[in-house]
């Protein structure tokens, strides 16, 4: 439960900050990040069909 309202703590203050930040800039980062995460899941998805995981 400490980490629920930490996480939310956490989120409240990120999109305090996104409000005050130009819009510009908050189009930039959100774009940034998006495709780091877009690269990190295409690089999962290739190594996973490199080498299979045995169950």
């Amino acid at each position: 439960m400490l980490f629920i309202v930490a996480a939310l703590l956490l989120l409240g203050v990120l999109l305090g900050t996104v409000a005050h930040a130009p819009l510009t800039f908050s189009v930039a980062a959100g774009a940034v990040i998006a495709a780091w995460l877009g690269i990190f899941a295409l690089r999962e998805r290739h190594s996973r069909r490199r080498h299979p995981q045995a169950h």
